[in-house]
């Protein structure tokens, strides 16, 4: 990133062009947001889950349906240029005040949530050398984590020019471990292990195909996430053209990386032991082929990895929060900027969120899986309300009055976007909706905060009724963990 501030608007004109983010460091972002702690976890979760015929399936439907979802992003970015922060804002344009409210909270509680798992991993990384770190959610664990949550947080402080920087160069870096992974598993592959495999392998539960891809469909998501990386800084682009080209290239090239650690280990060892393993499971596959060396090389990369995928991902949830105050649909200090022209407040204020997360992880039995898995969950609103506003731009005609030969074609797009959003929603199962009701729920103060400084009536009807419905899942989650009945 070339400019030193998220308030670029405050910038006189040559300033701000000199200092616009070119189409290498768009995608750097999207790589780099992409490219975190879930790639490294993928042999176990998938081992878990299925054998390489329902990865294989699972994989088609989350690239399909990601893609579809890339390409709404794509189209959005091109025909609305003025909405910025491209998760919150198109939810907010579509369907009024209330709903684009909750799809920047949920944006920014997820991502917030993710930044957790990327410390729980580094921590559950280096138990595999220094057992007190146990598997990341051990008090030394915390302490730990919570230090660096602060270094980072310190280190943004100073300004976003200089974070970027390091971004670009860190994701460039561990982009190295995960293609020596590929080519080592490469010359390793063994067909006849692989064929064995292939339909679920021996000793693991039976399960129907359905229920083995439904089992990965959250770490697809989680893996996903940060495919809109471009759009959340649209407003910093050289050319618009440029955010969805960005997209789009930075999906491609994660996807194929992450398609071949899924299946590659299929070939080089049963699927009970890979599911068997501890996270990250990459570690442990490398070093089962090559020896312990396999493990440290790795481990390495995913630190290199996770800490540059939190620095982009600090960046993202600092803007959107940022930005929803400017727009005026979060409480006006998180628009506030420091003498570096940072978002200190909305800074502040995740940061903070990321410290209570890490403090609960303690309680947790699988810290690093929940944090995935609810990480995810909250993503699912704010993707759901952009494929139907993409949607719903088509139906109208609206933007299509020039190039209106795109519309059928983006129709298609929007229309399998929304349903593989729909199908996604099922299959997180009721369990982590209610947990991210929640979250929904009393976050719904921000809301009401920021109404109360603009002098404005709270909810429309249909809105009431959103909340209502949040808050009746707000009470059912609560009642859950109370009773034991919900676990984490």
């Amino acid at each position: 990133m070339a400019s030193p501030s998220v308030d670029v608007a405050a910038a006189t004109p040559s300033s701000t062009a000199a200092k616009k983010l070119t189409l290498p460091i768009l995608i750097a972002m999207v790589v780099g947001s992409m490219v975190g702690s879930g790639i490294f976890s993928l042999p176990r979760t998938f081992g878990n889950a299925t054998g390489p015929f329902g990865a294989i399936i699972a994989w088609c439907i989350a690239a399909g349906g990601m893609y579809t979802l890339a390409r709404v992003f794509q189209s959005l970015a091109e025909r609305k240029p003025k909405l910025d922060a491209g998760v919150y804002a198109y939810a907010k344009a579509g369907f009024g005040d209330y709903p684009g409210f909750l799809s920047a909270l949920g944006y920014w509680v997820g991502s917030c949530i993710g930044n957790v798992s990327y410390w729980v991993l580094i921590k559950s990384t280096l138990g595999a050398f220094f057992p007190v770190f146990g598997d990341g959610n051990t008090i030394a664990a915390i302490i730990v984590a919570s230090i660096g949550i602060w270094t980072f947080h310190f280190m943004i402080l100073r300004g976003i020019e200089q974070a970027a920087f390091i971004n670009t160069v860190v994701t460039v870096a561990k982009i190295l471990p995960i293609l020596t992974f590929i080519l080592i598993l490469f010359f390793a592959f063994k067909f006849d292990l692989f064929r064995a495999n292939f339909w679920g392998g021996t000793g693991m539960p039976e399960a129907s195909l359905f229920d083995q891809v439904r089992a990965t469909m959250l770490v697809t998501v989680f893996v996903f996430l940060g495919i809109e990386g471009a759009s959340v800084y649209s407003r910093l682009a050289q050319k618009r053209s440029h955010v969805g080209v960005a997209t789009i290239v930075g999906f491609l090239g994660v996807t194929t990386l992450m398609v071949l650690v899924t299946l590659l280990p299929y070939g080089v060892l049963e699927r009970p032991e890979i599911a068997g393993m501890r996270q990250p499971s990459m570690a442990a596959v490398l070093e089962a082929v090559v020896g312990p060396w396999g493990a440290v090389f790795v481990s390495v990369g995913l630190l290199v990895s996770v800490l540059g995928a939190y620095l982009a991902w600090s960046l993202i949830c600092a803007e959107v929060l940022s930005v929803a105050a400017k727009n005026r649909d979060m409480p006006k200090v998180f628009a506030t900027t420091n003498e570096n022209r940072v978002p200190a407040a909305a800074l502040w204020m995740t940061n903070i969120i990321v410290q209570i997360f890490v403090i609960s992880t303690y309680w947790s039995n699988d810290a690093f899986s929940l944090m995935l898995n609810l990480t995810s969950v909250m993503a699912l609103i704010p993707f759901l309300l952009v494929a139907a506003y993409g949607l719903l731009l088509t139906k109208r005609g609206e933007t299509y009055t020039t190039r209106p030969h795109e519309k059928t074609r983006d129709m298609i797009f929007a229309g399998i976007a929304l349903i593989y959003t729909l199908f996604l929603i099922y299959a997180a199962g009721m369990k982590f909706l209610v947990l991210s009701a929640i979250l929904y729920g009393p976050g719904t103060i921000l809301y009401v905060w920021a109404r109360r400084e603009q002098g404005k009536s709270l909810f429309t009807p249909l809105e009431l009724f959103i909340f209502i419905v949040t808050m009746i899942g707000c009470g059912v989650g609560i009642h859950g963990l109370a009773t034991g009945y919900i676990t984490i």
